[in-house]
């Protein structure tokens, strides 16, 4: 465990004060950008940011947080800190940045308050954090109700530089660790793994290894699977939370470039998600049984958690169910692999509620139901997904809310509110609702000629529709103006006249609703240009293709 004491403090001479001139201008630029600094001195304070597509982000995928603080380490110039999460395609995103130049025993529950600030408050799920002391007692002040662990990544990285010499003379000890921790199904089990490889290489007083297996309950999957870390699988998860800012950053790394890098990470994120909401909507899974629950599913899910859900389901063919006993309504049945009975599983199935939960716990730790509930689903002939098995955070409409295909009542892995529709009173929850359905215009637009013409007049009418908005919402504070002031001029003497202050309320009131209104409005407007020139773009396409058909049959 890293022990990191109070007062450190670094310098970077002017990228402070060019980090501060970036974060005030994106603000002035866009509302829905935050940061902060820790006390009154700018140029050795803490800074926290983030951006409003990362605080749209967390309203949807704010269940579970990664705290990245592998960059502060004396192996980095930059003291660079991330939140993190994972989206619907299972990748990574970002839920805000810091810069800590004067750290301190406060630090870290300053920097946590922060970031909970700017998240409207909304505390996750659960979060994982390097193994610090300072960040666990930031974490257990800050957020006491949320579930958290020390991230693997970071301790098998600690465990090579401790034992060193281990892994020089013992190529497989890395392999076999990490198999140890990550591969165990039960607890015995990896009580009995964990003591053999010990005892395999002779480690059975290493104090550090020792030091691991007292706080096993703080990292060891086996141990945490009964909250959702969002993770599917065990063997590659630690490591994609950790890869948002992977090859953007180095140790030398400045300021300066950390800005540019920053903001090349964030775009590159943000491309890989519309594309993966692009090969989502416009690729057709290939099944690989006929059952109704696996096209329920490749309609539901986005492609990547399909694929996931699909193995699970094939291998329900492998995993046969047998009663154990019958309760009333509920039904305990064995699950194994053939071949494997001695790992077999445990499912309590209630018939009158359609519920069932698996000594796995994977569906508690991933939001993915297992093999072992799927074979149960199968043999009392439970043909589609109960709704309470099915997250809306690994569905096609995650960000959305909504849809033909969503089923009423999703689960919610998160904390509360998160999926509420209060969330529309934020902008930018609207923008990003706005832009996931004006996609689905640009993907069904340019499948044709005739389409494409119905949904450009589509559009068309849209902003128009904007337009008038806007101008009505400018015309009615004109006329209220007018009201205003005849009223004034009529009733001057009535004891039931407006006050100077309270006018000066109302006026002020209708001036911030006209600027909100056209700040949507831009946004609106942008929106629709942007789709404007990707349809362009798709119907000279289509005419290109057209073309070069017409030339071919007259050849």
């Amino acid at each position: 465990m890293n022990n990191n004491n109070s007062n450190r403090q670094r310098n970077l001479g002017p990228g402070v004060q060019y980090l501060l001139d970036y974060l005030k201008r994106t603000q002035s630029e866009n509302p829905g950008f935050f940061y902060a600094i820790e006390g009154n001195n700018e140029q050795c304070g803490n800074v926290f940011w983030t951006d409003e597509t990362s605080r749209a982000n967390y309203t949807y995928f704010g269940d579970t947080v990664r705290v990245d603080t592998s960059y502060r380490t004396d192996r980095s110039k930059i003291p660079f800190i991330t939140f993190t999460g994972v989206n619907h395609h299972a990748h990574p995103v970002l839920f805000g940045c810091a810069l800590l130049l004067n750290e301190s025993d406060s630090t870290f529950v300053w920097l946590l308050q922060t970031w909970l600030q700017s998240m409207s408050g909304r505390t996750p799920v659960s979060i994982t954090i390097d193994p610090d002391r300072l960040i666990q007692m930031a974490v257990a002040q800050v957020l006491p109700q949320t579930r958290n662990r020390f991230c693997r990544w970071s301790i098998f990285r600690q465990t090579m530089e401790k034992l060193t010499n281990v892994y020089q003379a013992n190529p497989t000890f890395d392999l076999e660790l990490k198999k140890c921790v990550n591969e165990a199904d039960t607890v015995e089990e990896f009580d009995s793994c964990w003591g053999a490889l010990l005892s395999r290489y002779y480690l059975m007083e290493n104090e550090w290894l020792q030091f691991l297996y007292n706080i096993r309950d703080q990292w060891v999957p086996v141990y945490l699977r009964d909250v959702f870390f969002g993770e599917l699988s065990t063997v590659e998860w630690n490591d994609a939370l950790s890869l948002f800012f992977d090859g953007f950053l180095s140790a030398s790394t400045t300021v300066q470039l950390l800005i540019k890098q920053y903001e090349k990470s964030v775009s590159s994120w943000n491309e890989k998600e519309l594309k993966d909401d692009f090969d989502t909507c416009n690729t057709t899974p290939i099944l690989r049984t006929p059952s109704p629950m696996e096209k329920q599913a490749a309609n539901l899910y986005t492609k990547r958690i399909f694929m996931k859900f699909q193995g699970e389901l094939v291998e329900t063919l492998a995993n046969p169910a047998t009663v154990l006993d019958e309760s009333g309504a509920v039904t305990t049945y064995r699950v194994a692999k053939f071949g494997e009975e001695h790992k077999a599983h445990t499912v309590r199935f209630n018939g009158f509620e359609m519920k069932a939960t698996c000594s796995c716990q994977m569906f508690d730790f991933s939001g993915i139901i297992c093999r072992h509930v799927l074979s149960v689903f199968r043999a009392k002939n439970v043909l589609m997904l109960p709704p309470d098995y099915v997250l809306r955070r690994w569905t096609r409409n995650a960000k959305t809310g909504g849809g033909e295909e969503s089923v009423p009542g999703y689960a919610s892995s998160a904390s509360p509110n998160i999926n509420n529709n209060s969330n529309l009173e934020s902008p930018m929850v609207r923008h990003n609702n706005l832009r996931q359905e004006a996609m689905k215009y640009v993907e069904e637009g340019a499948k044709s000629i005739h389409v494409y013409n119905v949904a450009m007049n589509a559009l068309q009418e849209a902003s128009k529709r904007v337009a008038a908005v806007k101008n009505k919402a400018s015309h009615g504070i004109s006329e209220a103006n007018g009201r205003n002031l005849e009223m004034h001029t009529v009733e001057n003497q009535s004891s039931s006249c407006l006050s100077r202050e309270e006018k000066e309320k109302k006026m002020n009131e209708l001036s911030g609703e006209l600027e909100r209104t056209n700040e949507r409005c831009e946004v609106y407007r942008a929106i629709l240009l942007a789709l404007f020139r990707d349809m362009e773009d798709q119907k000279l396409k289509l005419s290109v293709k057209v073309q070069n058909a017409r030339l071919s049959l007259k050849e």
